[in-house]
């Protein structure tokens, strides 16, 4: 198994209502830092998205791609299934229900078409998980 980056926030709201932001894909470009876009591709209507399509800018990545995802309750994964400058890009978002709201930990594994040294990479990893964390943490608690 590949090395993950993983990194915690509690956000004051119920399981249910952090997993409904996280679903919302089309308003991904106002809270998720750097994505320019979010198309679902394929899922069943009004269910969860099983493919999204993103357009990303996060210098010095700039990339189309596009994930499938797996959905459960309290977790979501998912996987590259196409990607320019990406090679793989797993991660996933757990929430575990606390006394002040949800606990998120999302952790992500990337690999790009371009070799990296691994601390660099994980430095770079850690970056992106803290910024959507702090981005997630700052949408679900404004709605």
């Amino acid at each position: 198994m590949a090395e993950q980056t993983t990194s915690s926030i509690v956000v004051d709201a119920s399981p249910g209502e952090v997993m409904a932001v996280i679903a919302d894909f089309a308003a991904y470009p106002v809270w998720a830092k750097g994505v320019m876009s979010a198309d679902v591709v394929s899922g069943e209507p009004g269910q969860r998205a099983e493919t999204v399509h993103f357009e990303l800018d996060v210098p010095p990545i700039r990339d189309a791609y596009t994930l499938t995802y797996t959905w459960h309750d309290l977790d979501v994964s998912w996987t590259l299934a196409e990607g320019r400058m990406l090679h793989r890009l797993d991660g996933s978002y757990v929430l575990k229900p606390v006394d002040e709201g949800t606990e998120v930990t999302y952790s992500l594994s990337a690999e790009l078409a371009i070799p990296m040294i691994g601390m660099i990479k994980r430095k770079g990893e850690k970056i992106l998980i803290d910024t959507a964390l702090k981005g997630l943490k700052k949408r679900v608690e404004s709605l």
